[in-house]
C-alpha cells in the first residue's frame, strides 16, 4: 500500500538539499527525527486545503475506515469535536444552536460551546456510577428528543466512553434519524473498533459524523486524529469539513503526526486486523487470568482492563503507586478505578508482568461508602458567558449558588462535574470533593 506523505517526506529528506524554509532546525538535531520535520513546502501539500500527497493519503484512509471521507488532524480530537460541533450547527438560524449531548462529554466540548455559542440540553444517565461513565440509552435519547423545547441540531454522544463503556450506537442513531437529526459521536477511544469483525465502530452503526483519537489506541503520533463523515451524512458536511477543521486548527501542521498517520493506514491495510483479532484474545485470557485471582474488573471494550479498586479494599490512586512501583505505568486511575488500555504492540512480556504484580496485590475488604449523585444542574448564564465573565478561584465549599466559570479540568480524563454557567450546589460540592477537587472558577 502507498504512504504518499511518509514517501515525499523520505525523498526529501534524503536529497539533503540546503533547508530556507521553517523550521528552524534545518533538518539537523540530537533527537534523530529533525530532518523528517518539514513544513507545507512544495510538493508537501496543505493540510487543510490538500490537492497531493496529503489529498492521496486521506483517500486511503477513507477506503480503510468505510467513509465519504476522513479527514486528518494533526491536532487531535480536540480540533475535531469543535469542527464536528461547527457542521452540525453551520447554516442556523439567528437562534442559538442546541445540541443535545451525553453529560459525560470532554472539555473540549465546552470549549467548543462557548466558541460557537451553543446551548447545550444534557442528557442524563438512568444510573450514575462514575464522571467518566454516563452511556445514555437511545430510549433516552428519544425522551430527550421529543421533550426537547426546540428540534436540535445533533445530538452527542461519547462512546467508548474512558472506562470502556459502548453505547447502544445503532439503536440512538436510528432514533436519531426518525426525528431527522443528526448523530455525532465522540469515539476518540474507539478507533480500532472498525477492524474487529464485526465492526463495532459508528461509522458502520449509523453515526452521521464522528471523530476518532488515532494516537489512542492505533500506532500513531500523540496528536494524530480522524474527522470521518458518514457516507449516509448530509452533503454539507463533507463540504465545509476542511473549513470547519481550518477555523481552529494551527496553520502549521506538524508532518511528523501526518507521516504517523499515512504509515499507519499502511499497517491497517495489512497486519492489523490478523493482530488485533490476537490481541483481543490475548486480553480475553489475561482479565480472566485476573477475575481468577479475585480481583474485580468492570466490563467493557475488549482492549481495555478496568480495575473495580473499591472492589478490592483499595483507592484507585494506591493501586495505581502499587503498579508503578512495579515498573507499570497505567493511563487513568481515580479515587475508585484504575484504568489500563492495550494494544497490539503490547508484548506477552508486558502481560505477564502485570500479572506477576497483580500475584502479589494483599487482598483486602471492599470499601464502604456511596457514590455522590450527578446533580441535574441549573443553567444560570450561556456557556459562551461564563466561559469569557470576569471570573475568581474559590474554595469549594464556597461555591455553593455560584456560577461555575471556565471548566479546569486535567486530561485523564476531562470530564467537567461542574458546567460552565451552571449553579453550583451543595451536591455539586459532594461531587467535586468525592474528586478531589479543593478550588473552583466561578463568575464573578
Amino acid at each position: 500500500m502507498r504512504t504518499p506523505i511518509c514517501d515525499f517526506v523520505r525523498d526529501y529528506a534524503e536529497r539533503e538539499g540546503a533547508r530556507f524554509h521553517m523550521p528552524g532546525h534545518k533538518g539537523r538535531g540530537d533527537l534523530g527525527f529533525e530532518k523528517y520535520d518539514i513544513t507545507e513546502i512544495c510538493g508537501a501539500d496543505v493540510l487543510y486545503s490538500p490537492e497531493g500527497v496529503i489529498l492521496e493519503s486521506e483517500n486511503i484512509a477513507s477506503e480503510l475506515f468505510g467513509t465519504a471521507h476522513s479527514f486528518y488532524s494533526t491536532e487531535g480530537s480536540t480540533l475535531c469535536i469543535k469542527a464536528m460541533l461547527r457542521l452540525v450547527t453551520a447554516g442556523e438560524s439567528s437562534e442559538r444552536p442546541l445540541i443535545l449531548a451525553a453529560r459525560n462529554v470532554h472539555r473540549a466540548f465546552v470549549s467548543a460551546a462557548a466558541l460557537l455559542d451553543l446551548e447545550v440540553g444534557w442528557i442524563y444517565p438512568e444510573e450514575f456510577t462514575s464522571l467518566c461513565s454516563a452511556s445514555v440509552t437511545p430510549e433516552a435519547v428519544e425522551r430527550a428528543i421529543s421533550e426537547s423545547p426546540r428540534k436540535p441540531s445533533a445530538v452527542y454522544i461519547t462512546s467508548p466512553d474512558y472506562l470502556g463503556g459502548i453505547a447502544d450506537v445503532r439503536g440512538i442513531a436510528e432514533v436519531c434519524h426518525r426525528a431527522g437529526v443528526p448523530l455525532a459521536v465522540d469515539n476518540a477511544h474507539g478507533a480500532y473498533l472498525r477492524f474487529l469483525s464485526p465492526s463495532r465502530h459508528p461509522v458502520d452503526l449509523g453515526a452521521d459524523i464522528i471523530c476518532d483519537s488515532a494516537h489512542k489506541t492505533l500506532p500513531v503520533l500523540t496528536g494524530g486524529a480522524y474527522l470521518h463523515i458518514s457516507k449516509n451524512a448530509d452533503g454539507k458536511y463533507l463540504e465545509r469539513a476542511r473549513g470547519a477543521l481550518s477555523l481552529f486548527a494551527s496553520t502549521s501542521p506538524s508532518y511528523l503526526i501526518l507521516q504517523s498517520l499515512d504509515e499507519c493506514n499502511r499497517y491497517l491495510g495489512e497486519s492489523f486486523k490478523e493482530e488485533l483479532c490476537e490481541t483481543v484474545a490475548r486480553v480475553k485470557r489475561l482479565k480472566a487470568d485476573i477475575l481468577g485471582m479475585g480481583i474485580p474488573l468492570l466490563e467493557g471494550e475488549p482492549l481495555k482492563v478496568v480495575f473495580d479498586c473499591r472492589g478490592m479494599g483499595w483507592r484507585g490512586d494506591d493501586f495505581s503507586e502499587f503498579l508503578r512501583a512495579r515498573g507499570i505505568e497505567i493511563e487513568f486511575s481515580d479515587r475508585d478505578l484504575a484504568v489500563l488500555m492495550i494494544a497490539p504492540k503490547n508484548s506477552e512480556s508486558e502481560l505477564s508482568l502485570l500479572l506477576s504484580a497483580l500475584s502479589e496485590i494483599e487482598k483486602k475488604e471492599p470499601l464502604e461508602g456511596e457514590l455522590p449523585t450527578l446533580p441535574r444542574a441549573e443553567r444560570r448564564v450561556s456557556v459562551r458567558e461564563a466561559v469569557f465573565a470576569e471570573s475568581e478561584r474559590v474554595r469549594i465549599e464556597n461555591a455553593v449558588g455560584r456560577v461555575c466559570a471556565d471548566v479546569c479540568v486535567s486530561c485523564p480524563p476531562a470530564v467537567p462535574i461542574a458546567v460552565s454557567g451552571e449553579v453550583i450546589t451543595e451536591e455539586t460540592v459532594d461531587l467535586l470533593r468525592y474528586y478531589g477537587a479543593e478550588v473552583i472558577s466561578v463568575v464573578k
